[in-house]
């Protein structure tokens, strides 16, 4: 699929339970190709001080490269890369890591941000 990707933003959008993954693909240079998307929507997440779950606001721009194959940092590049071994971007999968990331970070109920 990532071969299949030009200077031409090829469109995508992804619904995850109230998260929606929206964006575009588009060919960078080389091997690498750009993703700009938008992470909208709620996420249910236990407090990291009182452990009750509540919902997680999220409204994220999302920036990364996905390499097709391996890639060799030469420095020069801001953004995180992300590897393709197999040719392939699995949206899914790079949503899902996404609210992963979102998940590990701290984050408060609006009770317990009331009281610190």
């Amino acid at each position: 699929m990532l071969r299949k990707v030009t200077k031409t933003p090829l469109d995508f959008e992804l619904k995850s339970d109230e998260i929606t993954f929206k964006g575009y693909l588009e060919y960078y240079k080389g091997k690498l190709i750009l993703l700009k998307a938008k992470l909208a929507g709620t996420l249910l997440k236990p407090c990291d001080i009182c452990a009750e779950e509540f919902k997680l606001e999220l409204d994220e721009n999302i920036e990364f490269f996905i390499s097709d194959g391996l890639y060799e940092d030469d420095g020069s590049l801001e953004l995180d890369v992300v590897e393709s071994l197999n040719g392939n971007a699995d949206i899914d999968e790079l949503l899902n890591s996404e609210i992963e990331l979102i998940k590990s970070d701290y984050h408060a109920c609006g009770n317990c941000k009331k009281i610190n």
